[in-house]
């Protein structure tokens, strides 16, 4: 992904894959960022270590602050940028975990759109190496990501940057298949709202398992209580 000043600062993926004039950069990027990284993994071995976790937003400032013997601004910025490119940090993100501040504790959740881009930066790493189509596992991805967001399709679609035609399809599909699951769902609430049966009853009536229709309610209750609140 590109580097720019605001993701050093605050440590989120682009979601753009770096240009392919760029690619000769890279190397000689890394290669001067590893001091400060090193040096990022002697102070702060809970964030720099063994795992990665996502960043706090504001952690360039902070790690600038905290530690001006150590860092100057343009090497920590390239060094967070080599970072939070990484394939390590990039899965940590992808798998929702909370950013976190110098001092190792969980401070807030990262948002959906970033978790959306590092999952769909890992599918074109992992697409250009494969021989298979790994679109599939790229929409259980994205349905698990727009799931545990609590949004709306709307709401979702409307934090996502654009992107590529492919994987803007992928993520068209997901949420269309969202929205009519909901839309089947809401019809099948109405019906037994109307019906004045029990579920059993209802069930029976339409040739449907009981459990499916508990399910549709109970999702349907948290769905309006998510709402609401």
């Amino acid at each position: 992904m590109t580097s720019s000043p605001t993701e050093a600062q605050d440590p989120i993926p682009s979601g753009t894959a770096t240009a392919p004039t760029d690619q000769p950069k890279k190397p000689l990027r890394s290669q001067a960022a590893q001091p400060v990284l090193e040096k990022l993994f002697e102070l702060h071995p809970q964030l720099f270590g063994a795992e990665f976790l996502p960043l706090k937003l504001g952690v360039f400032q902070e790690l600038l602050a905290m530690h001006p013997e150590h860092f100057e601004r343009e090497t920590l910025k390239a060094a967070l940028g080599v970072h939070t490119r990484s394939g390590r940090y990039l899965q940590s993100v992808a798998a929702r975990r909370q950013r976190h501040g110098l001092d190792g504790a969980p401070v807030e959740d990262v948002a959906p759109e970033h978790v959306y881009l590092a999952i769909v930066e890992l599918f074109r790493r992992r697409q250009a190496r494969s021989g298979e189509d790994l679109r599939p596992k790229l929409r259980g991805q994205l349905m698990a990501a727009f799931a545990a967001s609590g949004l709306t399709s709307q709401a979702y679609l409307a934090k996502i940057p654009a992107g590529d035609a492919d994987t803007t399809a992928v993520l068209q599909d997901v949420l269309a298949e969202h929205d009519q699951k909901l839309a089947r769902q809401e019809a099948l609430v109405k019906a037994f709202e109307a019906s004045g049966k029990t579920p059993q009853e209802f069930a029976d009536m339409y040739g449907l398992h009981p459990r499916d229709v508990t399910r549709a309610l109970a999702q349907h209750r948290a769905l309006q209580g998510s709402v609401s609140a």
